[in-house]
């Protein structure tokens, strides 16, 4: 089972809950993969952490640049060798 993390999105009071499929760290910078549900076929998302060194709480925004979501995208799937992931 993969660890629950739940977000609260800036102006939201709402939280949004994601389970975390995988993490990685790439020169320096934080992703992780997830997903809303823990279903096979579940959309997946990857989230980049914005957070200095020392801040108490981690910022994540959503990955949307299309060259840096291929090359992330690429190293969850050598991570997850029996996961596809397609964009």
């Amino acid at each position: 089972m993969n660890k629950k993390i739940e977000f609260c999105p800036v102006g939201e009071e709402e939280a949004v809950g994601f389970f975390v499929v995988e993490e990685t760290r790439i020169n320096g910078i934080s992703y992780l993969l997830v997903t809303e549900t823990e279903d096979d076929e579940a959309d997946a998302y990857i989230l980049k952490d914005l957070s200095s060194d020392g801040e108490e709480e981690a910022r994540y925004i959503f990955v949307e640049d299309d060259d840096e979501l291929e090359a992330v995208s690429k190293i969850f799937a050598e991570l997850l060798e029996d996961v596809d992931i397609e964009l």
